[in-house]
């Protein structure tokens, strides 16, 4: 029998009372690893109470002592890196070496959380008015909550609470329950690190627990990352019930390739940004506009797509691992076929693909289309699998209008070799994170996340600066000192420290 997982509460693992449990496979051979419970109403209204509880003392914590937490906590993170990967590995499909590319994409936030002191200075001016001085402070919301889901289970998580406790708030965490081994072992170590209890929850469960934090009036922010049709949901029903949400939700992102560009380079490219992680990235390359010239490469992209081999994550010549589910794996599938269907040239095909030794794994091999329009179904859907779709241009402002055109806004990017063309497109395109020369432009966490238009709903924006104003408010405050207020006495040559 397969074990439960345990929720995380007041500082504690403790076993659901729940019913309702929902097996985590391993996408690669369908055998159950573990049972995740739906948490029960009282579950969550304990989490929560928690959280409620402990943001009364940690708020009152000198943000030098919660940035050590953070200190701490990400030496934990590198410590125990690999078997960190070899879990997520183990859950997600991923590859050993893009299980670990994930857990250090969030240890990097988690080591700008330990230097979230500068972010949460305020400002101050003398003499606003006459013998009027004006100032601000910032301070945290109180108990906030994160929604995560099952393509990244240490990067997103470790984008959300770490920045929201590191500024004063405490935090209520809803990992993905196709993966939440990951998640729970994240929550460990943290405790590990000293947080206090209460500090850090973890739930698990599906829509019914995701609509408690949403609906919840102890939650005073929600962080989503998921879905179109979820993302909408999450900030429809959040915003509704008067919280703060930040939601990333879809992506279709595009490769401009100009005739300038180094040919190799942008096979390259296009490769490990198309069919990585099997395509289950946000920020994956899924179009590739070649423009002018650049068209008669396609045939030298295929030859080396088609080499790609997807496989276990414990074997080193695995290319990508299997899609998270078989519903998943039926979903890509599909669309494979409605491409074909619809005219685009289908110029290597992954459907029906197998791996030996692992015939019940969600595979689906490399796969291209050519001559793709945009009323093309594999155009307008987030295929979310490894499905690269080649389109053309005449030229760079034909391309520019094309991905402008698109209702998605998550990241492009451009190969060439001109400044200009490259100065253009920067400039001109409507779409939040631009690479140059680079296919996947995920910001460093000193930046911000910032996709754009049906990629994101909501105000400010993941990690980096905008992270620290979602978790935070500021208190302005305008004073001033009277005369009479200074009290007579002898001067105090005695200085106390501390």
């Amino acid at each position: 029998m397969a074990r439960e997982i345990p929720l995380f509460i007041d500082g504690e693992f403790v076993s659901s009372q729940s019913t309702q449990q929902i097996p985590v496979t391993n996408p690669a051979t369908q055998d159950v690893l573990c049972t995740v419970p739906c948490a029960t109403p009282d579950e969550m209204e304990r989490a929560i109470a928690s959280a409620k509880t402990a943001f009364k003392t940690w708020k009152e914590v000198p943000v030098s002592e919660r940035a050590r937490v953070m200190l701490r906590y990400q030496a934990l993170l590198k410590e125990h890196h690999d078997e960190l990967a070899e879990t997520l590995a183990q859950e997600t499909g991923k590859t050993f070496e893009d299980a670990k590319g994930d857990i250090w994409r969030g240890i990097e936030v988690v080591e700008q959380a330990a230097n979230v002191a500068s972010g949460m200075m305020g400002e101050t001016m003398e003499n606003v008015a006459r013998s009027i001085d004006g100032y601000s402070y910032i301070q945290p919301l109180g108990v906030c909550a994160g929604i995560t889901p099952f393509n990244f289970p240490a990067m997103i998580p470790l984008w959300m609470f770490p920045m929201a406790i590191a500024c004063g708030n405490t935090f209520v965490l809803k990992p993905s329950e196709q993966d939440p081994l990951t998640p729970n072992r994240l929550a460990e170590l943290f405790n590990e690190a000293g947080a206090p209890a209460g500090v850090l929850q973890v739930v698990h469960g599906a829509k019914d627990q995701v609509d408690t934090l949403l609906t919840h009036p102890d939650i005073k922010a929600i962080s989503f990352v998921g879905s179109v049709a979820v993302g909408q949901h999450v900030y429809r029903t959040g915003t509704q019930h008067l919280k703060r949400v930040q939601a990333f939700a879809g992506a279709k992102n595009h490769m401009v390739v100009m005739p300038d560009a180094n040919k190799q380079q942008v096979i390259n490219s296009l490769v490990g940004a198309s069919v990585g992680a099997a395509g289950q990235r946000c920020m994956a390359i899924s179009v590739a506009v070649f423009v002018g010239e650049a068209q008669a490469w396609i045939p030298e992209l295929r030859d080396a797509l088609a080499k790609v081999k997807p496989g276990i994550w414990s074997q080193p010549d695995s290319g990508f691992g299997p899609l998270i589910s078989p519903q998943a794996k039926a979903r890509v599938e599909s669309l494979i076929d409605q491409g074909k269907k619809e005219g685009a040239e289908c110029l290597l095909d992954g459907s029906g693909h197998s791996v030996e030794g692992y015939p019940n794994g969600n595979w689906v091999g490399p796969t291209l289309f050519s001559g793709v329009t945009a009323d093309m179904t594999i155009y307008k859907e987030e295929i979310f699998g490894p499905v690269l779709s080649c389109m053309s241009a005449d030229t760079l402002d034909d391309a520019i209008a094309l991905v402008n055109a698109n209702p998605y806004g998550n990241g492009t990017s451009i190969f060439t070799a001109s400044g200009a063309a490259a100065r253009k497109y920067q400039h001109e395109i409507e779409v939040g994170q631009v690479g140059i020369n680079v296919p996947i432009p995920v910001p460093l966490p000193f930046f911000s996340f910032t996709g754009w238009k049906g990629s994101f709903y909501g105000d400010q924006h993941a990690y980096g600066k905008q992270a620290i104003r979602f978790y935070t408010e500021t208190k302005t405050i305008t004073a001033r000192w009277f005369d009479s207020d200074i009290p007579a006495g002898e001067a105090n040559m005695t200085i106390k420290l501390g």
